[in-house]
């Protein structure tokens, strides 16, 4: 899954508020954000298997430090307490960690079976959804767009000229890579992969970039 996770980042602001799309786009996205960095180091492995499902052509091999489940409820925690202690916000902390869960929970159902409970253990998880392009943007499309419906709601009145254009082209442009990740050629290698799932964090700056231009109502 790609743009669900950000349709859950943008629908956060409706439960929360005070926490920046920026932080709700990292907090959702947090796992991806980490796991291309772990490929350039070793410490964790992907294979290009072009037709390996009928919307990815990547086969996880292994990576139970950024998508395990008991990993990914510990970097919950970590992250949400980092924003408790930053912000001061409880709502917020618990919103954020809650974001970070949920990257896994929305994963289990695209991914085949390869998603780690345990960073050591054999049992993987995933209902397989990636098996039907149509079942997948079915699903992910309306997280998307709903999750953008709900942030514009929050926002649209207090955001200044600015910040509406950045809004609608942060939207159009996730759309345009999920289309180029849907239709487009598979990644030439690896290395490739891990390093534009850097720039990933552009799309959080980006997100920042957003709720800057927000005035007070």
């Amino acid at each position: 899954m790609f743009i669900g996770h950000f349709g859950v980042g943008f629908a956060a602001k409706q439960i929360a508020p005070r926490v920046s799309l920026g932080t709700a786009f990292l907090a959702a996205q947090w796992l991806d954000l980490l796991w291309p960095t772990l490929l350039l180091l070793g410490w964790e492995t992907v294979r290009i298997a072009p037709g390996a499902t009928a919307v990815t052509p990547l086969v996880f091999e292994s990576y139970p430090i950024s998508h395990s489940l008991v990993a990914v409820i510990c970097w919950g925690m970590v992250l949400g307490a980092i924003h408790s202690i930053w912000r001061k916000d409880a709502r917020g902390a618990l919103v954020v960690g809650a974001l970070v869960v949920s990257h896994w929970l929305l994963d289990a159902i695209v991914h085949v079976p390869d998603l780690p409970l345990t960073p050591g253990g054999t049992e993987r998880i995933g209902l397989g959804m990636w098996e039907s392009r149509a079942a997948t943007i079915a699903t992910e499309v309306p997280i998307f767009v709903l999750g953008v419906w709900i942030y514009v709601r929050a926002v649209w009145a207090t955001l200044d000229k600015v910040g509406r254009f950045a809004l609608a082209g942060l939207a159009a442009f996730l759309a345009l890579i999920y289309v180029g990740n849907l239709f487009g050629a598979p990644p030439p290698s690896v290395t490739a992969i891990a390093w534009v799932g850097q720039a990933q964090w552009l799309l959080v700056a980006w997100a920042y970039w957003v709720d800057s231009r927000n005035r007070p109502a």
